[in-house]
């Protein structure tokens, strides 16, 4: 990326995007290449936000995912639309899951059903064979269904229906609490577990949940692309939200970094401290402003007292980077490479994600934590220098489950807590492995153990993410009642605040969160579409 400029060019413009992370910088190109005159102000000094790659342990090269690491939810549509350079590697494994305090494990692998359906029958499970099938079978004909929908105006919960054509998936997938279904469905007490993960990344739920908090969660993780994978993105996180500043900056957008908002005037105006100056806010004009930020956040910056009715918003999770010299052996004779080749699950099966939510609740970090790892270096080596790759040597991405902010808040030392959070994540990667994953870590240019913890607080201070909450807030459907008032280009888009002139455009719009862009585009098609 070119430096950005330091100052704003002029004092008005049709679009002040307020916040350079990846939606902010979609919008900003929509709207650029529509004519439309933009500028994105930034507070950190780069763009990107959450979707960034980072030398996280000096002097080694390496290249992390330093927040966000994988991509399902972003369109197709919008790479085309914008001409992003962006390329996705598609993962063979689906996941590896070890039996906690035995032997053996269960590898889902995309490539060979009769080897899957082999490793079910290995774990104890082959009775849940055709079920998983048929699981699968349903989730992915939702994701066929909704996920086009996602760029176009909001779809009413009865046209969404429509569009699935199957009431038994519908009700099972949506009307009901996933985690029922999932119960219902499997007898394995592992095989229960693996499929309840993706109703609780970044949501702390328990296994059957009432509010369907994790059932819109869910939904999100298995619809994405029309096909529910996650993809690897070559050159990290930072190549996608790379593509889309190079598409904003060549449509003709001004984005300027180190550029705090301090406030916004809902009739169109943002106050922005530049730089180091200790000279007063800058005032500019905006024919509307869009909030790449949280509602919350939003909320502060126009002066407004948060909604009592409202919870605040809270992140359920821990994330730890590693460096290592190599893949950990294994306690079963299974390819590392193949099990550290999807999603590696540590100590999730459904009794153990149940134990975890109840400790949690009670104010306790869960032992064992349950946990998931993502290997990128398996499927793109590109983030490590060459003679590094050719040492073997890994990176290891850990996302730790019932983790809520409730217990980074209760901790009366930080430091303290960040390193009991990644002792423990440690302890329960130990607990699955043949041998312990500490002695692998490379040492960085100073000497130190390759490994990075970052917990909600750590979140909330360096992005602003309130509590710490990946996806900005409560995730809502990616449709709405059938008696929702869509009187206006902002509402039929998902988009809108109480204010005509604000338009949400990030994680917090309605089919917000993960690495989408869904917030930004759906954010310009609504401003365009008021004309």
């Amino acid at each position: 990326m070119s430096p950005s400029p330091r100052r704003p060019s002029r004092s008005r413009y049709d679009a002040v995007i307020v916040g350079g992370g990846h939606n902010g910088l979609g919008a900003a190109a929509y709207l650029a290449q529509a004519g439309r005159s933009v500028l994105v102000l930034e507070r950190l000094g780069h763009t990107g936000g959450a979707a960034v790659s980072a030398e996280a342990f000096a002097g080694t090269g390496a290249r992390l995912s330093r927040y966000s690491y994988l991509v399902s939810m972003l369109p197709e549509r919008v790479i085309r639309d914008l001409g992003l350079d962006i390329r996705l590697v598609r993962r063979r494994y689906s996941s590896y899951t070890p039996v906690p305090g035995g032997e053996g494990g269960l590898l889902v692998d995309h490539g060979d059903p009769a080897a899957t359906a082999e490793s079910f029958w290995s774990v104890g499970a082959g009775a849940d064979v055709a079920a998983w099938q048929q699981f699968g079978e349903s989730t992915g004909r939702l994701a066929r269904a909704l996920f086009p929908s996602t760029t176009e105006p909001l779809a009413t919960r009865s046209e969404a229906r429509r569009l699935l054509g199957d009431d038994r998936i519908w009700e099972e997938l949506v009307e009901q609490p996933i985690g029922a279904t999932i119960e219902r469905t499997f007898q394995s007490d592992l095989v229960r577990g693996v499929a309840l993960t993706d109703a609780l990344i970044g949501t702390f739920a328990p296994n059957v949940d009432d509010s369907l908090a994790a059932s819109r969660c869910f939904m999100y993780h298995v619809i994405g692309g029309g096909t529910g994978d996650w993809d690897v993105p070559v050159g990290g996180m930072g190549a996608v939200s790379g593509a889309l500043w190079r598409a904003a900056v060549d449509a003709g957008a001004e984005i300027v970094v180190d550029a705090e908002v301090t406030a916004i005037d809902p009739d169109g105006e943002v106050a922005v401290r530049l730089g180091d100056d200790d000279a007063d806010d800058v005032r500019i004009g905006a024919g509307h402003v869009l909030a790449n930020v949280a509602p919350a956040e939003l909320a502060r910056l126009l002066g407004e007292e948060p909604d009592p009715a409202a919870a605040r918003p809270e992140g359920a999770q821990v994330k730890v980077n590693l460096l290592l010299s190599r893949l950990p052996r294994l306690r079963e004779d299974v390819d590392p490479a193949a099990a550290f080749g999807g999603t590696f699950h540590i100590n999730e099966t459904w009794t153990q994600l149940g134990a975890a939510h109840d400790a949690a609740s009670a104010g306790r970090i869960p032992n064992p934590l349950p946990a998931e790892i993502y290997c990128h270096s398996l499927s793109d080596p590109s983030i490590l220098p060459p003679e590094l790759a050719a040492s073997g040597a890994q990176t290891l991405t850990v996302f730790g489950l019932h983790v809520p902010d409730r217990l980074a808040l209760a901790a009366p030392d930080q430091d303290a807590f960040r390193l009991r959070l990644q002792r423990e994540v440690l302890a329960s990667l130990d607990s699955v492995l043949g041998e312990p994953v500490e002695p692998l870590l490379r040492k960085d240019a100073e000497g130190r153990l390759c490994i990075e913890t970052k917990t909600t607080r750590d979140l909330e201070e360096a992005l602003r993410m309130p509590g710490g909450n990946i996806f900005h807030g409560p995730l809502s459907w990616p449709f709405v009642e059938d008696d929702a008032d869509l009187g206006t280009p902002a509402r039929q888009w998902g988009v809108a605040t109480a204010h005509e002139r604000v338009l949400l455009c990030g994680s917090g719009a309605r089919r917000g969160g993960a690495v989408s862009a869904l917030g930004g585009h759906n954010a310009a098609m609504a401003l365009l579409q008021a004309g």
